[in-house]
């Protein structure tokens, strides 16, 4: 019955132990992932702070890092139930282990016996001679032929359960290192977030007094928008012009399939950039002044390192490149007939104006304008711009 208890435990362990593995690997590369942000976002704000005045964009991504740091410190204690629930069934596996070599220990306890007690070659004759037939002598001469192979077998069956339960052990260990390391980060994502919301809230009451000023600058930046978007109209109805002027009424079929291979992979591109998403698509706010709205953003902004590389998120032709105010060096693609991406906020440009892209292709590296580095991308579907967060892939 026993045996049959330890055989059950055994296979439910096998079950779950696949599970409690993947659950501390999904949530080492979660936590991994908001890590990487959060130290971007942390150099954003310090060049921030020493190279712009404008205390809406730092108190912006501020917050950004304090959710950054929440989701951080919830992943941190998933993974600390993980590591626990990792550790219970290593430490059920090892208990299985010991009770399986101990069970070994005490059969084999058995065959050493059994060996001593017909080491005597007379007493081995004597018993094999005793035999009530001619059956029962050779099988007792064969389970004497076979005592000998029985304990080699079992003194390496032994060594090898031990040095399974040695292993389990150093494995426990390094779980249990884990699981204290992923705790003493999380204190100090604590003490980090503490200190955030700290700046944050005096940020706000810095803000609070300058209402004036940052209606201004608001309304200097709207005019900024919408030179930009203006300008994008311009150069993508300008190639619609140009197009309608070839003289050629038959539609380009290779143009309508590079549009439909983009729209067939809308929820799949790549992000032209490898950061930190820090505003998003449409109507904005102020962070302090809820009724005051900011610039309506027609694409996306996402922090990364200067100089990190800039790639074309899908196949096409270099529309145009053009150098914009508040915006620096910008490049607009086209995808075939109907798509539109645009990037700018770059430099050290590797394309100019007529070049054939391919997707993931470097185009540029990301520049630093107004104290902050990060690109702004949009997508167009002829003259409407697109939410890029529709068709790029979930992070």
């Amino acid at each position: 019955m026993k045996q049959a208890m330890m055989m059950i435990v055994a296979v439910v362990l096998m079950a779950t132990l696949p599970v409690a593995a993947q659950d501390v690997a999904r949530q080492k590369e979660k936590k991994t992932k908001l890590e990487k942000e959060i130290a971007l976002l942390d150099r954003q704000i310090a060049e921030i702070k020493t190279k712009s005045s404008s205390a809406t964009t730092r108190l912006s991504m501020l917050r950004k890092n304090i959710e950054n740091r929440k989701s951080l410190i919830e992943e941190s204690r998933a993974l600390i139930k993980a590591y626990g629930d990792s550790l219970m069934v290593k430490d059920s596996e090892i208990g299985i282990l010991e009770s399986e070599v101990d069970t070994l220990l005490a059969n084999y306890e058995i065959l050493v016996r059994t060996a001593y007690k017909y080491r005597n070659p007379n007493v081995w004759y004597l018993y094999v001679f005793a035999s009530d037939n001619v059956g029962q002598a050779f099988r007792r001469i064969g389970y004497f032929r076979n005592i000998s192979d029985k304990i080699r077998e079992g003194a390496h069956v032994i060594r090898a359960r031990k040095s399974d339960l040695e292993l389990q052990k150093e494995s426990l260990e390094a779980l249990r290192k884990e699981e204290q390391a992923v705790q003493a980060s999380l204190e100090a994502e604590l003490k980090n977030l503490r200190s955030d919301e700290k700046e944050a809230d005096r940020l706000v009451q810095q803000l609070k007094n300058d209402r004036k000023k940052i209606e201004s600058q608001i309304a200097a930046k709207k005019k900024e928008v919408q030179k930009l978007n203006k300008e994008i109209q311009r150069k993508i109805e300008e190639a619609q012009r140009a197009k309608g002027k070839s003289g050629s009424k038959k539609e380009d079929p290779g143009a309508a399939k590079l549009s439909g291979e983009f729209e067939n992979n809308k929820g799949k591109l790549p992000w032209p950039v490898n950061g930190a998403l820090v505003s998003s698509f449409g109507r904005q706010f102020h962070p302090v002044f809820k009724n005051l709205e900011l610039p309506e953003n027609e694409g996306i902004d996402i922090a990364a390192d200067k100089g990190t590389s800039v790639t074309s998120v899908f196949n096409g032709q270099v529309l145009d490149v053009f150098v914009m105010p508040a915006y620096g060096q910008c490049v607009l693609i086209q995808h075939g007939k109907t798509y539109f991406t645009f990037y700018c906020k770059l430099t050290s440009l590797t394309v100019k104006t007529g070049d054939k892209v391919t997707t993931g292709q470097k185009i540029g590296v990301v520049d630093e304008i107004g104290g902050t580095s990060q690109i702004h991308f949009e997508i167009w579907k002829n003259k409407v711009p697109q939410n890029p967060a529709n068709w790029l892939k979930k992070k």
